[in-house]
């Protein structure tokens, strides 16, 4: 996937020559300057970017990077600088930047934020969305109330937007007394998976409450807490909130699964009944994880392994969980300058993509704004980054 906008930073050395210049670039070149050449010259050259950013982000991705925000911005304007970051207008909405250079002038620090469109009216919003190669969702509500909606009933996968079920189960049964907040349970090696997280590489039996795990699988999608808290609450309290997915994969199940080396694996879950699925997770326990790298190319992989909602259903899933102070700790996609209060849950993969977020204004109005788009393919996320972000602006300035 691009470097740009995963979760709100792009890291890109930064080097902005004259036109007419190649090789050496004077001292005096400025920020802005560099970001005006890098958006309007015809080609982009190497000599603009330091040897040790080019190490990092070699040139053909940040030349699809910046592809990628003038397909969906629009015409570059100007830079306007905002104490030490700027702020990059296009015709159709703003990036914003921070920016270093060295002493030729060269890039060696550049960091690309959310782009965002310019405020969007929900029904224009559903006519970008629909132009999107693929399945895509987007439901709508304000105080609880349905504003705008497209396939808003229709189940897709959704990545790590799922855990807002096991948030839910898990906040059902501290409710109800079988549970406690502070309850410590001591990591399991099972419980260990994937990536995103960082449970996955603390010792066994490390102490861990509750509180902290669901603050993790929220905050930065730990996986490893992920599937400890799919055991704590029981795979059939989850599957309550969540009627498309029987039997509830732990991600340690779906990166198993997905693995090629199992393909005769996923064929059977692939053709089995619900109680063949299941009894197929019972075997998944002896297996091994896939290696990280098998992820890495960015190709989607076996796309029906995954978990399900519709738009509507995370709406009400984040509704019952938003008050939750875990939730404020990691605002996604969203502002949190614009909003009182934000709490928010998205999920990627290659080819999925889900943005959900609650947000509440100064004057107590909220809204929940799901989107998710599905694809055999690839998929835009800046393009569809920047309409979502039009979506909340547009609501911010109602």
């Amino acid at each position: 996937m691009p470097l740009l906008i995963l979760n709100s930073r792009l890291s890109i050395p930064n080097n902005f020559p004259v036109l007419a210049q190649v090789r050496t670039m004077p001292q005096t070149l400025s920020p802005q300057a560099a970001i005006a050449r890098l958006f309007t010259s015809p080609q982009i050259q190497s000599e603009w970017f330091a040897p040790s950013f080019l190490s990092v982000a070699p040139l053909t991705q940040i030349e699809e990077i910046v592809k990628q925000i003038n397909g969906s911005l629009g015409k570059y304007r100007e830079v306007q600088q905002e104490g030490d970051r700027y702020l990059i207008i296009f015709d159709r909405g703003s990036v914003p930047a921070s920016i270093h250079l060295d002493e030729q002038g060269r890039f060696v620090g550049l960091f690309f934020g959310p782009p965002r469109l310019n405020a969007i009216r929900l029904e224009d919003a559903i006519s970008q969305l629909k132009t999107l190669p693929g399945d895509v969702s987007l439901f709508v509500s304000k105080n609880g109330t349905e504003q705008a909606s497209l396939n808003p009933e229709r189940p897709l996968a959704v990545g790590s937007a799922f855990k807002l079920a096991i948030l839910n189960a898990l906040t059902r049964q501290i409710a109800a007394g079988q549970h406690q907040w502070s309850e410590v349970v001591a990591l399991k090696s099972n419980w260990k998976s994937l990536p995103t997280g960082i449970l996955q590489d603390w010792p066994e039996g490390s102490p861990l409450t509750l509180s902290t795990l669901a603050s993790l699988m929220i905050s930065i999608s730990d996986n490893t807490a992920t599937d400890a808290l799919l055991e704590v609450v029981g795979r059939d309290a989850v599957e309550a909130f969540s009627p498309h997915n029987r039997p509830f994969l732990s991600t340690r199940a779906a990166f198993i699964l997905k693995n090629p080396e199992n393909a005769a694996l996923l064929q059977r879950y692939r053709q089995g009944d619900e109680t063949t699925r299941r009894q197929i997770l019972l075997e998944l326990q002896s297996l091994p994880l896939p290696g990280v790298e098998m992820f890495a190319a960015g190709k989607p992989l076996a796309l029906d392994v995954e978990w399900f909602f519709s738009t509507r259903e995370l709406c009400q899933l984040m509704e019952n969980v938003a008050p939750l102070p875990l939730m404020q700790i990691n605002p996604g996609i969203a502002s949190p300058a614009d909003w009182k209060s934000v709490a928010y849950k998205g999920g990627s993969e290659p080819g999925v993509l889900n943005f959900t977020a609650r947000v509440e204004d100064e004057a107590g109005q909220s809204y929940c704004i799901s989107a998710t788009w599905n694809n055999k393919d690839a998929i835009d996320q800046t393009r569809f980054q920047g309409i979502y972000n039009g979506i909340l602006l547009g609501l911010k300035v109602k």
